[in-house]
């Protein structure tokens, strides 16, 4: 017997003998037992996702400001960006922080169906691809014969294709025309090499990410404020949009928004986002409901999933890379092929 159904029966034994003031004392006496047991049991279910005692961890510094996390499975190691430092860096428990390779203000790198490395270069004003022995493919820069913005993060779907985001940010401060009249979202398919503008009416769209099961697609936008050309985006607030995706991977409706910016995110298997904003990473549900929060020393910009069970969080925060475990493995992409 429980220690409510014992009490019940207890109290329900003098509500039978007693007078009527014995009985309503009875009755508050049952009712607070009731709430007492049931609140404590309440507080000691573990509802967040981090996993027991886990605690933010600072894997690594001195960089300028890092972006663009990436777990490589093969290699065991963690690759992500230095933007303003031109580089691309290495991080592996066993031997600590190192430098990758250089590059073209790299920001956001994401791996494709066949494991090889997919960075988005701010200065270069494009996406390439480092091949298994080091080289480098310039996979697209131009849409429609006109140079991008500077490509800023990726998604990579199970059909191959690559959705990334096209924000000025590399051109700021950088005598070099812009010849695309917007800031746009981009699908990209390597095999038939076309590319299309799927979304024009985000201000600043940044972070980009498929749900597990590839029927959602989010994108963040920083907003216009005063960062944008065009006094109509200028009003456009930080936040972070939900698409339906068919499974033809055709773009449709818009299914919800967030009122809360990010840069860049990912997904754990049971279809929660990861977001990063104001000195935390923020986790959302599917649905866009908001779940909690893990504080972080530096202010974070991206998140990825990564490690030999896929449940730690790596987090490049401005100076820094940081690492937390959690409860859920991130997903991953399998090919559909």
């Amino acid at each position: 017997m429980n220690l409510i159904d014992h009490n019940l029966k207890i109290g329900f034994s003098i509500w039978s003998k007693g007078d009527l003031s014995m009985k309503r004392l009875t009755l508050i006496v049952i009712v607070s037992v009731v709430f007492l047991v049931t609140f404590a049991v309440g507080a000691g279910d573990d509802t967040s996702l981090v996993a027991a005692a886990a605690e933010v961890k600072k894997l690594a510094g001195g960089m300028e400001f890092t972006e663009g996390p990436v777990w490589l499975p093969d290699k065991r190691i963690l690759v992500f960006s230095d933007i303003p430092n031109s580089k691309l860096m290495q991080w592996r428990q066993r031997d600590g922080l190192s430098l990758f390779r250089q590059s073209a203000h790299s920001n956001g790198n994401i791996l494709d169906l066949q494991g090889r490395l997919i960075s988005c270069q701010h200065s270069a004003r494009n996406i390439v691809r480092t091949e298994p022995d080091g080289s480098i493919t310039v996979l697209l820069d131009k849409f429609e014969g006109k140079r991008f913005n500077s490509p800023n993060d990726a998604a990579v779907r199970s059909d191959g294709t690559l959705w990334f985001t096209d924000p000025p940010w590399g051109l700021w401060g950088v005598n070099e025309p812009v010849e695309i009249p917007g800031h746009w979202v981009y699908k990209f398919d390597p095999a038939s090499k076309q590319v299309e503008a799927i979304v024009k009416d985000l201000a600043m769209p940044n972070g980009i990410v498929f749900s597990p099961d590839e029927t959602r697609l989010y994108i963040a936008d920083t907003g216009g404020h005063d960062r944008h050309p065009d006094p109509e985006y200028q009003q456009f607030p930080a936040s972070i949009h939900c698409y339906a995706v068919n499974k033809n991977g055709q773009l449709g409706k818009k299914l919800f928004h967030i009122g809360q910016g990010s840069d860049g995110m990912a997904v754990d298997i049971k279809g929660n986002l990861y977001t990063t904003n104001g000195g935390s990473v923020h986790i959302f549900n599917a649905d866009g409901q908001k779940l909690e929060q893990i504080d972080v020393p530096e202010n974070p910009a991206n998140v990825c999933f990564g490690g030999d069970d896929f449940r730690t969080l790596f987090i490049t925060a401005r100076t820094s890379l940081y690492s937390i475990e959690m409860k859920h493995a991130g997903a991953r992409v399998k090919d559909s092929k």
